[in-house]
């Protein structure tokens, strides 16, 4: 066993994160620059500090997934989704799932478009395996840069801005929950309507990407919608049921 293997190992028995899952050559090199940039001279040593050290387990997670999200991003593919939003059953609350919602900004995006398009009641799960992520997110506090993809009318209603700032309101926040949720560890919710879960798949070996879309599918309800990545495209559609209705939508049939 060589000393990586060694280290991923060693990693999932103090935190239940299978490294194995991911995409070693990527996971390598990210997690080989962070060993560097605190001067460990092995993985080993990696290891044992961030066993015994919050913050770098805290920067390690943040290295290992890439926190990169944004408001309204690719907003071609939000006003695509829409219209299957809209054919969902009525009569009824939707529930929604955030998976991997990093810093908030997708179910933020999500929630102020179920407010002013689709009008209907909906609960929405946000989930993370980053607590750090998580907190910043539930703060829903973000630089005034990071807002300006935001329709202006949008902004106004939803955000008090301040001296560089923008902080969610409470409105907004009111039908989202947020909670930690390993993706390849963890039970998945079920009797959803929609999963959102975009750029992340993309990290995962196929066997793990294989083993979260088999789980999305057993949480949908049929006709549930699942919105992936714009670099990423499902295999095994037909072994779940899943129906291409846009360009990284799926319908659960």
């Amino acid at each position: 066993m060589d000393e990586f293997q060694e280290f991923m190992k060693e990693f999932y028995k103090f935190t239940g994160i299978d490294l194995q899952s991911y995409k070693r050559p990527q996971m390598e090199r990210r997690l080989n620059s962070l060993r560097v940039k605190h001067a460990f001279l092995d993985f080993r040593s990696l290891s044992h500090a961030l066993k015994h050290n919050s913050d770098l387990l805290s920067e390690f997670l943040d290295r290992m997934t890439i926190n990169v999200s944004e408001f309204f991003r690719n907003p071609e593919r939000w006003e695509a989704l829409l219209p299957h939003l809209q054919q969902l059953s009525s009569g009824r609350q939707l529930k929604f799932w955030s998976a991997a919602c990093s810093t908030g900004e997708e179910p933020y995006t999500l929630a102020m478009l179920m407010e002013e398009r689709i009008l209907r009641p909906f609960q929405l799960l946000a989930t993370d395996i980053d607590r750090k992520v998580l907190q910043q997110a539930q703060t829903g506090e973000y630089k005034v840069s990071q807002l300006e993809k935001i329709p202006q009318a949008y902004r106004s209603k939803y955000f008090t801005e301040g001296a560089g700032s923008g902080i969610v309101k409470p409105i907004l926040k009111k039908s989202i929950q947020y909670r930690l949720h390993n993706l390849l560890a963890d039970p998945y919710p079920v009797s959803l309507d929609l999963i959102i879960c975009r750029n992340v798949l993309i990290y995962f070996t196929d066997e793990a990407k294989k083993q979260v879309i088999d789980g999305f599918a057993r949480s949908l309800n049929p006709g549930g919608l699942l919105f992936v990545g714009s670099t990423e495209q499902l295999l095994w559609t037909e072994e779940n049921q899943f129906q291409s209705v846009s360009p990284f939508i799926y319908r659960k049939v």
